[in-house]
């Protein structure tokens, strides 16, 4: 066989390898919901609830959101503090905090769904709506993370850089805000008030 027949022919199994690869990686996130590209608003995404149960986060229409992904093992793990009093002074106003537990920064978030409820409840008084852990950065992310780097990339790229990274969404399911982890709940608290006077 020629070389340059050779060639033809390994390009061409790579191109089509290429297109598989891709058609399954996008039918991987379908099956997760809707995908990041053809989303208009959170309210195109669901996710598993720290329950089990499947959540639309249609759901959540008209109210303003913080997401927030959270770890139970992190410097920044008191901020739980911070966001249930922000979650108890604007529930009966209109603000819903998510918390989505992650385990992709120094191995900080290791239990279990159960495990991580138990936590947040006795440890700090959570109230608000846990989810099921997922991941936020990589091929493997969850969809929603994906269209919330999208819209407000950060500093230097897209990833999310360590665990309490928060989204503000207004009440039409757009992305307000991004603000880095250090950034306490406490200094969100003007941001969130302007959007729920709207």
């Amino acid at each position: 066989m020629k070389t340059s027949h050779l060639i033809g022919i390994m390009l061409g199994a790579a191109v089509v390898g290429g297109a598989v690869f891709h058609a399954a990686s996008r039918a991987q996130d379908q099956s997760k919901g809707t995908t990041m590209t053809s989303a208009t608003s959170v309210y195109d995404f669901k996710a598993v609830m720290n329950d089990g149960t499947e959540k639309s986060l249609a759901d959540y229409k008209g109210k303003v959101l913080l997401i927030v992904n959270v770890a139970s093992q992190c410097g920044f793990t008191p901020q739980y503090k911070g966001l249930e009093a922000l979650y108890e002074k604007y529930k009966d106003q209109g603000l819903v905090i998510l918390g989505f537990p992650c385990d992709q920064f120094g191995h900080q978030e290791p239990g279990t769904d159960a495990e991580i409820k138990t936590f947040c409840e006795s440890k700090f008084g959570v109230t608000f709506p846990l989810f099921s852990k997922i991941e936020v950065n990589g091929d493997q992310a969850h969809p929603l993370y994906k269209y919330l780097k999208a819209q407000a990339p950060g500093l230097l790229n897209e990833a999310i850089k360590w665990n309490f990274t928060k989204f503000l969404i207004d009440s039409q399911g757009k992305v307000v805000d991004r603000f880095a982890s250090p950034t306490t709940p406490e200094k969100i608290d003007p941001a969130i008030a302007r959007l729920l006077e709207k």
